[in-house]
């Protein structure tokens, strides 16, 4: 563990791992509305990569997924 200014130990985090390269997944489904609210707000919109941990290739899959499973109304574009 790192030591701070301050002198306290500090916790290391963890590098977060795709979820959907973990599943070995080739397409994000649009229609599977589970997996795209794991990476959404309760106020509906899409969380950074940062936050969930996902690849650059997957985050931009899960975006243009989201965004088509809005507009055919699966999902809300805010929240009420």
């Amino acid at each position: 563990m790192e030591r701070t200014v301050s002198g306290r130990p500090q916790k290391r985090a963890r590098k977060k791992v795709c979820m959907f390269c973990v599943d070995r997944a080739e397409k994000i489904d649009y229609k599977d509305i589970a997996k795209l609210r794991k990476c959404m707000t309760e106020r509906a919109k899409i969380l950074p990569r940062r936050v969930t941990g996902t690849c650059a290739y997957h985050q931009r899959e899960l975006t243009a997924a989201i965004k088509k499973a809005r507009h055919v109304a699966l999902i809300p574009y805010t929240a009420e």
